[in-house]
């Protein structure tokens, strides 16, 4: 069995743990947060696959801006008044330990995304963040404003519904 073969396999158990966190969890800031966990899993698992810009999005867009915005939800709900229980808080730093564990062990081995093992398969500079760039301010450079200025009459329209109600 490789490195990688075992990399992927405890990412793998990870993502299966944080995906019955999500499933089975009563709370939903405990279950918002093994939900964050997957995301993580998943954004280690593009590393490996040697998608660095989809790894970095996935962190940066999932598991930061949507669930803040899940988690100031179901705090402004007040959905989660229960006391903490004890065990959570002692089981939260020893699932951080084998995580950052998992993570040291797949750059100390020197695990080679899956792009670099075939050579001529794949360009070396597919999913890098200057390809990425380069596609999306050349090819798609309309598209990209487009959903630009998609995103931006969104936010305008929410926020005269906001003060239409207040």
């Amino acid at each position: 069995m490789t490195t990688n073969q075992i990399a992927f396999l405890a990412l793998a158990l990870l993502a299966l743990i944080g995906g019955g966190g999500v499933v089975f969890s009563q709370r939903p800031v405990r279950a918002a947060m093994c939900l964050v966990l997957n995301f993580l899993v998943l954004a280690a698992l593009y590393f490996m696959l040697g998608a660095q810009m989809l790894g970095i999005s996935q962190i940066m867009v999932y598991a930061g801006a949507i669930m803040v915005l899940f988690l100031f939800i179901v705090m402004m709900l007040r959905m989660d008044r229960e006391e903490p229980h004890k065990v959570w808080w002692t089981s939260a730093p020893v699932i951080g330990t084998v995580f950052g564990a998992l993570v040291l062990f797949i750059f100390a081995l020197g695990i080679r995304p899956v792009a670099e093992m075939k050579p001529g398969a794949v360009d070396p500079k597919f999913g890098t963040p200057q390809a990425i760039g380069m596609e999306m301010m050349t090819t798609y450079a309309w598209p990209f404003e487009v959903a630009s200025m998609l995103l931006l009459v969104g936010i305008v329209a929410s926020i005269i519904l906001a003060k239409r109600r207040i």
